[in-house]
């Protein structure tokens, strides 16, 4: 089906896919990684959702596995006494694109909503960090966090995950191998349209492999950036739905979007983590695409999505 006729999408977005056709801009599998950051920062300059009241937003960094990584702390407007709930967050860009500043706006929507500290994470990216790198990076960013929670004013027994796209995949990825180690303590997991199966089999990926913002072509040049040639679609650090235990993971909140190649692979997460008796909540977003979420200067649905989904947040941890 055309997308322009697609009356199922919705019109913001339909608008939204219009625009970025007009402006003819290259494929991101058609420049350089570097350029290909640029566009992602000048699309999130362009639609990310503008001058969020937030309590407060502090820069650090945290010590990483291969030097320093730079973290952001949100704090939401009207703070809870006492420590507050914390998410740490993993941007989205397929392990090469994205940075603190291309999710600024949905952090700081989900802080407010959730009532929660959000620590937003910059992870080492390809090609020039090739996995397993930024799931080290993650792995020391939640064991960081965690032991820090003093002096973050975070409660670490209200510790979630989340992250959007290849920051979901990260996160799914960040709670299994936590368990396996026995901490730390993660108690929500929070997935925007992940990345979950390396196989790309499903309807989904064949039925909006095209012009729907993310594509199949760019989900293969991400893939050759971030994973080595001879990487096994099986490792469940690269396809976390292919593990073959999900029991006793973190409770679950995932998202997908009706329009995504990846709408499929989340739902086959959430059926697989809910059948290993992991309580799930899972909302498919009608006449969404990819990283809706971060678009809500052009989507107005996306504010109430994160309002929505901030909400179960605030609720799941109390």
């Amino acid at each position: 089906m055309d997308v322009a006729q697609n009356a199922a999408l919705d019109p913001h977005v339909k608008s939204l896919l219009a625009m970025l056709v007009a402006a003819g801009r290259p494929k991101v599998w058609q420049v350089t990684p570097a350029e290909a950051r640029d566009g992602m920062i000048a699309l999130a300059q362009a639609v990310d959702v503008k001058d969020v009241p937030i309590g407060g937003v502090e820069d650090g960094t945290l010590p990483g596995p291969a030097g320093a990584l730079k973290y952001r702390l949100y704090t939401p407007v009207a703070p809870a006494a006492g420590r507050l709930p914390a998410v740490v967050y993993f941007h989205g860009g397929g392990y090469v694109i994205g940075n603190l500043d291309t999710h600024d706006g949905m952090s700081r929507l989900l802080a407010n909503a959730s009532g929660c500290r959000i620590v937003s994470i910059d992870y080492r990216l390809a090609p020039e960090h090739k996995f397993p790198a930024a799931i080290e990076d993650g792995l020391a960013a939640i064991d960081w966090v965690a032991g820090s929670a003093a002096r973050l004013g975070i409660d670490h027994t209200r510790l979630a995950v989340a992250g959007d796209s290849a920051g979901g995949n990260l996160a799914a990825v960040v709670c299994q191998l936590a368990k396996q180690a026995g901490g730390p303590k993660i108690a929500l997991q929070v997935l925007f349209c992940p990345a979950t199966d390396g196989s790309r089999d499903t309807e989904s990926s064949r039925a909006f492999a095209e012009g729907y913002l993310l594509e199949a072509e760019s989900i293969r040049w991400f893939g050759r950036q971030y994973y080595p040639a001879d990487a096994d679609p099986n490792d469940p650090r690269v396809s976390p739905l292919r593990a073959v235990d999900l029991s006793g993971l973190p409770p679950a909140h995932i998202h997908t979007a009706a329009f995504d190649p990846l709408r499929d692979e989340g739902k086959a997460y959430a059926d697989r983590l809910r059948q290993a008796g992991v309580a799930v909540r899972y909302t498919c977003h009608d006449g969404m695409i990819h990283h809706f979420y971060a678009l809500g200067g052009a989507i107005p649905y996306a504010q109430t999505a994160l309002k929505l989904a901030g909400g179960a947040i605030k609720q799941a941890l109390g």
